[in-house]
């Protein structure tokens, strides 16, 4: 352990600093290492420590500093003793700086040879960091412990001064004596010098201005003259004397100026950054003349982003460009247990390092600055700044006009360095993230181990260098682990923060710094968006986590993402890295209570269901209504303008909404259910529609609200029947109508018995779908239900319809269109409309069917109904191939069959292919209708729609009959018979059971001709 006591006092243990108590703690220890091994009686303590004070009981505090010292000594291997005659430090005097200094000034004095002098006062003066016991010690007690110091210190100057002035190094004193003899007007040794630095500088009228002041100095302070050595320098400077100008004989000229190369070694593991390394080589290309003025990369990212790295490998790459050398000062900014380095600080040691002596160097950051600008003019030096805390510290290390390069690497982004050229770095990209994993841990420890793996480990890495390189370190390190052993430990998101540590590096370590330079509004902010349950959020919902205004949470994330502890992905979006989310949520659990976290859960969850309530309203208006209403809760909702921005909210906000759904309670999770239905179904959303309402239904069950899982089941029900899986919708269905007529729930019952005919009918089962609508019409008309009575109308008309019951179907459908007009039902009336058309194309009124089509369409393009979209254009193009208008037939089958294959809406794929194949049958393309109706078929069988699978069978006996494939054909219109048989049909969309017959007669006679034959 090592001990400094000449500025604030510090001990140091394997280069890091240890802590050694509070300013009392501090200064005994001071008194003590001042006497190295003396013991201080407790009486001269107490009167150092407490000077001019009162202390009830001296003695008994000073025991409990003693022995609080005597712990933190010891774990360095120093004894504090007790001794009859007080407490004394038994420690070497070469560990305490200030008696070394007091060892190099004696050794000083005893030489002769300047050169050896002036190096030993440079490293005895070098060991000041400022006034001695600078943190500890009043002025009044500096004086009466360190006054002999004080004085050695300005005696080792003025020796310092006088020894290169005889090595001819006057001009690196000139700046250095102009503070000095500011300070020590007096000091006439001091003057002396100063006049001739200035004198052999070729200054001479400044040399004789100093003595001019020094005399009136003396005067009026001392009421002295001056020395006559000082009369005679000036007598000889009048005079321009020769002899002051020499160098004496066989003195060692002053060494050349150093060329440091202080730059850590480059990584051999560096991978990746191509683009990032390609801008930094940039800024100084190769072959290039040196820059006029000095160029300044910044370079900024998140905690273990690897920035330092780049610099380095960057640095490296350009060092042959930069003759005059490389220097790196770590300005600890964002380090572990460390305080940043002041400015005043580190150019002490970039002074030091090109060759200014530590005599020299001013005390003021403002004269070390100019001198640094100084000292680098003209030469050509690349100088990587790492780890800067902000602007403000690295401003004063910037050279002037020089050909000199810097590189500053921060967490920060330091938009105030105007000149810089800044490279933001990301998290690696897969592929680099996978090689520098695999070239770190080796290809021995990896073995076959698959991609896919590989590609995990790094993914729950979050692709952060720092996070991969500890990883890959690890599985190294460890002989009995397997790739798929790490990937087991990383995959537990609670423990992943934990598995990359190693030693004291780590990324808890990383991001426990970031968080401490936060401000405390800050902080928590950033603990509260732990608690945030989705991949991103605004700042509204930032607004709802903290309980503050939209305007401060706004603020308060650009100063996180300032310092890269959130991210940006869009403008207005804001996301965590996953290590950090993790991180913040551990921060969150350890500094809110419990009941903060619930009251920030429930402010979120109370922004995002009353946005989605006020977004629902404006484009579901006529369900507002039978929508739940959320209670009063005091958080604010962003203003939505219009139906377009409503639906813009819905589509981003929707994976936070399920994530809320999921993480927050039962209650949440039903609610969000019934208020979100509509819209998941009417996008096409029906895996997300699944998720949530099998979480709602599972919070229903679990808190025993019957009405509420009967509205849940049919809810899944729809979305089941949505995905043409029939057997679970009928399941669900048939258990919420049981429910809701045991409950009493006539609203329930309604809806689910409209969700069981609309199975019934994609299924063919037309007297069941009709008996379950004109239920759930009675029951509508009876609670005055106007939007379920259009549902049930709606659901009528269709199974009407598909009986050939056409003008039962048309009264259906225009009572179902007039109340949707009524209602403002836009989904209701295209549904309504597309019934309609196709009633009149059925009766072969086409223009009526296509105009009815083109309205559906158009409202189901306006209000983002995309299964609306799909279902009309379907229903167009059957239309226009009806009325021969191939061209545009062709154009909606084809662009609802692209509609059908994003959505998964595996029905209207359907009908799109077998409008393509009768198509291509009236065009007389009969090989491709036969693929098109081949794959509508294997389709409709997936589904177990028998109506469509009849409808496919005559497509592919028509394709047949017209290649000549009379066997096929009649074996495919057979299969149709029995089809419409077993539903009892003997008419289907445009197939007649009578024309069928008619075909298969033809055939028969046609084979019998031929056997005759």
């Amino acid at each position: 352990m090592r001990f400094r006591l000449l500025g604030p006092v510090t001990a140091v243990a394997d280069g890091e600093p240890v802590a050694v108590g509070r300013r009392r703690e501090r200064l005994l220890l001071a008194v003590l290492l001042l006497e190295a091994g003396r013991p201080v009686s407790v009486r001269r303590l107490a009167e150092l420590l407490w000077t001019g004070e009162s202390v009830r009981s001296p003695r008994d505090a000073i025991y409990v500093y003693v022995s609080r010292l005597r712990r933190c000594l010891r774990a360095g291997g120093v004894e504090l003793a007790s001794t009859p005659a007080g407490y004394a430090v038994l420690v070497d005097p070469e560990t305490v700086d200030a008696h070394q200094f007091t060892r190099l000034t004696r050794q000083a004095r005893e030489t002769a040879d300047p050169a050896e002098r002036a190096e030993l006062l440079d490293t005895a003066l070098r060991l000041w960091r400022g006034p001695a016991l600078a943190d500890v010690a009043s002025d009044e007690l500096r004086a009466q412990l360190c006054a002999r110091l004080a004085e050695q210190r300005i005696a080792a100057q003025e020796s310092r001064a006088e020894a290169y002035l005889d090595l001819g190094r006057h001009d690196e004193l000139v700046a250095e004596l102009a503070e000095l003899t500011r300070a020590h007007p007096t000091r006439e040794r001091l003057v002396a010098a100063r006049m001739l630095a200035l004198h052999r500088a070729g200054r001479q009228t400044e040399a004789l201005e100093v003595f001019r002041q020094a005399v009136g100095t003396l005067a009026d302070e001392l009421g002295l003259d001056p020395a006559p050595r000082l009369v005679r320098l000036h007598t000889a400077i009048l005079r321009n004397d020769p002899e002051l100008s020499l160098v004496p004989p066989g003195v060692r000229p002053a060494p050349a100026a150093p060329r440091p190369a202080q730059l850590p070694g480059d990584l051999a593991t560096f991978t990746g950054r191509a683009a990032e390394l390609e801008a930094l080589l940039a800024l100084h290309p190769d072959g290039t003349d040196p820059p006029p003025t000095v160029v300044l990369g910044s370079i900024d990212g998140m905690a273990g982003v690897g920035k330092t790295a780049l610099a380095v490998h960057a640095a490296h790459r350009l060092a042959d460009r930069f003759p005059d050398g490389q220097l790196f000062v770590n300005l600890h900014g964002s380090t572990r247990g460390m305080d940043p380095v002041a400015p005043a600080d580190a150019l002490d040691r970039m002074l030091r390092s090109v060759g200014v002596p530590g005599v020299r160097i001013p005390h003021t950051l403002e004269e070390r600055a100019a001198l640094w600008r100084t000292s680098i003019a003209g030469r050509r030096m690349i100088v990587v700044l790492d780890n800067a805390l902000d602007e403000s510290q690295v401003r004063p290390l910037l050279p002037g006009a020089t050909g000199s390069l810097v590189l500053v690497t921060s967490r920060r982004r330091l938009t105030g360095l105007d000149d810089a050229a800044p490279v933001s770095l990301d998290v690696l990209p897969v592929a680099d993230a996978t090689a520098m994993f695999r070239r770190i841990a080796g290809v021995d420890r990896l073995g076959a181990a698959p991609a896919e793996l590989i590609d995990e480990i790094v993914a729950r890495c979050g692709r952060l260098p720092l996070a991969i390189r500890l990883a890959a370190a690890r599985l190294r390190h460890r002989p009995t682990w397997t790739p798929g052993h790490l990937a087991d430990r990383l995959r537990d998101r609670e423990r992943r923060l934990a598995e990359l540590e190693c030693g004291q590096r780590g990324v808890t370590a990383a991001l426990d710094v970031s968080y401490r330079l936060l401000e405390p509004d800050q902080q928590r902010m950033f603990r509260l968006l732990g608690r945030h349950p989705g991949p991103d959020f605004d700042f509204h919902a930032a607004a709802a986590l903290a309980g503050t205004t939209a305007y401060r949470a706004e603020r308060l994330l650009d100063d996180l993402l300032d310092v890269h502890l959130v991210a940006q992905p869009q403008p207005n979006r804001y996301q965590l890295h996953d290590l950090v989310r993790t991180h913040a949520a551990h921060v969150c659990a350890e500094l809110e209570s419990e009941a903060e976290r619930h009251r920030a859960a429930t402010r979120l969850f109370d922004h995002y269901a009353g946005t989605a309530t006020v977004a629902m309203d404006l484009l579901y208006p006529h369900e507002t209504g039978a929508r739940p209403r959320p209670p009063e809760s005091g958080v604010p909702v962003p203003e939505l303008d219009g139906e377009p921005a409503a639906a813009a909210w819905l589509d981003v906000e929707l994976t936070n909404l399920l994530a809320v759904a999921q993480c927050g309670g039962p209650a949440a999770a039903v609610r969000l259910s019934a208020l979100l239905h509509r819209h998941l179904r009417t996008r096409g959303r029906y895996s997300n529609a699944e998720t949530l309402h099998t979480c709602a239904l599972r919070a229903a069950r679990q808190s025993g609200d019957r009405v509420a899982e009967a509205d849940i089941l049919t809810r899944l029900g729809h979305v089941h029947r949505m995905q043409e899986r029939y057997d679970a919708a009928i399941d669900c269905l048939r258990q919420a109508v049981e429910l809701a007529g045991r409950t009493g729930h006539r609203a329930g019952e309604h809806d689910a018995l409209w969700g069981l005919g609309q199975v019934h009918r994609l299924q063919g089962r037309y007297g069941p779908a009709i008996d379950c609508f004109r239920l759930a019409l009675s029951i509508a008309r009876a609670v005055g239900d106007g939007a379920g009575e259009l549902n049930a109308l709606t659901g009528l008309g269709a199974a009407y319809r598909a009986q050939s019951a056409h003008a039962r179907a048309i009264d259906c459908l225009q009572d179902a269109l007039a109340i949707a007009r009524t209602l403002g039902d836009r989904a209701g009336e295209h549904n309504a409309l597309r019934g309609i058309g196709s009633v009149h194309r059925m009766q072969g009124r086409f223009d009526l069917a296509i105009d009815c089509n083109k309205q559906a369409l158009a409202i189901a393009r306006s209000t983002g109904h995309r299964v609306g979209e799909l279902n009309a254009l379907g229903s167009l193009g059957h239309a226009y191939r009806l009325d021969d208008r191939y061209d545009a037939a062709t154009g909606c089958y084809r662009e609802a069959l692209d509609l059908a294959q994003q959505l998964g809406h595996r029905n209207s794929e359907f009908e799109a292919l077998y409008g393509l194949g009768q198509v291509d049958l009236s065009i007389g393309r009969a090989d491709r209708a036969l693929a098109h109706h081949r794959r509508a078929l294997d389709l409709a069988r997936e589904l177990g729609q028998a109506p469509d699978q009849s409808r496919a069978h005559d497509g592919l006996a028509r394709a047949c009959h017209a290649l000549g494939q009379r066997d096929l054909a009649r074996r495919n219109w057979q299969q149709t018979l029995a089809i419409l048989a077993d539903l009892g049909l003997t008419r289907i969309e445009e197939i007649d059971v009578a024309e069928i017959q008619s075909r298969l007669t033809d055939l028969d006679r046609h084979e019998a001709a031929g056997r005759h034959r």
